[in-house]
């Protein structure tokens, strides 16, 4: 059974144990596809799942829809829970203790959606290649934009009024398309400001 936002949001504020396992069915695939593509390891990808569901539950008394849309929310707390991971010291140790068979890149498996088979990443390949690659390496690999000026050696200016085009050329896509997956991308870039 689907229930609507609304009613997963009045469970969530209730502390209704159940919207933890309804959430999971309805957005988990999703999530993890996101959160996969940010850890490239599905081992890691499933713990930091596992964390981004807890911070679901203790924080979820304070989610307000005119923030934002449910989905939203829980794609940040999954994405930052996955780049937090990231910058870990012990994420960054046991990089280099991984053979070389973990480094090779991985396709997501039928467990979680991978973005670019949403389509996500076709959408991107219409944006000028200095656009797409600012928004690929913040949403996708999860740079900070001080990291991506540094990366790129351009100024932290730049960078943001990259983003900025980025985001009103994709506003425009969307407008044409109608695409939902690229309203969610929209909506948690912007979140980064």
């Amino acid at each position: 059974m689907k229930f609507a936002e609304s009613q997963i949001v009045e469970m969530l504020h209730q502390n209704d144990k159940r919207a933890i396992a309804i959430i999971y069915d309805q957005y988990a695939p999703s999530l993890y596809g996101v959160v996969f593509r940010i850890v490239q390891s599905e081992e890691v990808a499933q713990d930091v799942m596992q964390d981004a569901f807890v911070k679901v539950w203790k924080k979820g008394t304070t989610y307000n829809s005119s923030k934002g849309t449910l989905f939203t929310w829980l794609l940040n707390i999954t994405r930052n829970t996955a780049i937090d991971k990231l910058r870990s010291a012990g994420f960054r140790n046991s990089g280099k203790n991984q053979s070389i068979d973990n480094l090779v890149y991985n396709k997501v498996s039928s467990r979680g959606t991978n973005p670019d088979e949403i389509g996500v990443k076709d959408l991107l390949n219409d944006l000028d290649e200095k656009y797409r690659e600012v928004v690929d390496m913040i949403y996708f690999r999860g740079f900070t934009q001080k990291e991506v000026s540094e990366e790129l050696n351009i100024p932290l200016g730049t960078v943001k009024t990259r983003l900025r085009i980025a985001l009103r050329e994709l506003r425009g896509i969307f407008e044409v398309t109608g695409t939902v997956v690229l309203l969610f991308l929209i909506n948690s870039i912007l979140l980064l400001f």
